[in-house]
């Protein structure tokens, strides 16, 4: 049976993941797998592809696309986040909440529209853990870091550089502070540069080892969501709602201790335009988070029951559509 022009051939085990219609694709049926769908075993003769008539091999997103988009959503979501936690001390009370919806709607906004080309991934704790749970290869690790991390600078820079000049000296009580100072609000850090310690006036503090353990245990539980939200029997339209909203928790949990990581380039990013002590203090915010994806998913690899015939996230750089092609022909 032949398809309607441009649309793909379903294949012999689609099952409906999404609540659509076999053959369909939902928002989300991509993240963290760039590669697209692969053709089952009935599809492979001898390790090649069988390509009736009016099939067309497609490939899927390049390096380049795939490491732009990473930094896109990268810039997306510090932009969003560390801009409004910059000035959220404005609103009081709903400071910490405004902080983390920022983020929280900036990982969502992002995995919406770029999702579908990298993976949705932003940052370096997830890549990792997507690599270890066999979801990523292993040789695009490095390269989605490098955009991750320049994307998130470049939109931190950006937020610095829009700082209004007289507002860190009236906000400072001394009349003395610097962009630096006013900046290093949005940086992660613990001990007296903790949020709660800030607020008590250094009466209560979070030590080092409070720290590391909150940032490893809230990435391992952000990491294992995403894991389990997109395993190919899930929803995959729920996807950038997980993402989001858990995020959004979790920041809301993290804050008080460490102004909320989770995500190494976010805490480098902000440490770039932020006094010395931030970059003292980042190398907790670049080991716990990648400790805790790691975990999270060896964890998930060996517990989680793997569907039948699940391929997905294995690398594969071609997949097949069919098309009807209309012949015209003179009489």
């Amino acid at each position: 049976m032949t398809q309607p022009s441009g649309s793909p051939s379903p294949r012999p085990d689609d099952r409906d993941r999404t609540g659509a219609p076999s053959g369909a694709t939902a928002a989300g049926d991509d993240l963290l797998d760039p590669y697209g769908d692969e053709p089952t075993d009935d599809e492979l003769v001898d390790g090649g592809v069988v390509v009736p008539a009016g099939t067309v091999v497609s490939t899927g997103s390049g390096l380049l696309a795939r490491t732009g988009a990473e930094a896109f959503g990268s810039f997306v979501l510090v932009l969003l986040g560390l801009g409004i936690g910059l000035y959220a001390s404005f609103a009081h009370a709903a400071g910490s909440l405004v902080v983390a919806l920022g983020f929280g709607v900036g990982a969502l906004a992002a995995i919406i529209a770029v999702g579908h080309v990298s993976g949705g991934h932003f940052n370096p704790a997830v890549t990792l853990g997507a690599a270890v749970a066999g979801r990523t290869p292993w040789k695009d690790v490095l390269p989605y870091w490098v955009a991750q991390v320049l994307g998130a600078a470049v939109a931190a820079m950006v937020v610095f550089l829009t700082i209004p000049s007289g507002l860190p000296g009236l906000v400072d009580q001394s009349g003395s502070g610097t962009p630096r100072t006013f900046f290093s609000s949005v940086a992660n850090g613990f001990g007296e540069h903790s949020p709660l310690s800030t607020l008590s006036n250094g009466q209560v503090t979070f030590p080092l080892a409070i720290a590391l353990l909150v940032e490893a245990v809230a990435t391992a539980v952000f990491v294992g969501i995403i894991l389990g939200a997109t395993d190919r029997r899930a929803n995959a339209a729920h996807v950038p709602f997980a993402v989001g909203l858990s995020l959004t928790v979790l920041l809301l949990l993290t804050g008080p201790v460490t102004n909320g990581s989770l995500n190494p380039a976010r805490s480098l990013a902000a440490a770039i335009f932020s006094e010395g002590w931030a970059f003292g203090q980042l190398w907790l915010f670049v080991v716990a988070p990648l400790v805790g994806a790691a975990i999270a998913a060896l964890v998930y690899r060996a517990f989680a029951a793997q569907p039948v015939e699940d391929r997905l996230f294995e690398e594969k750089d071609e997949y097949v559509t069919t098309e009807d092609v209309l012949v015209v022909e003179d009489r």
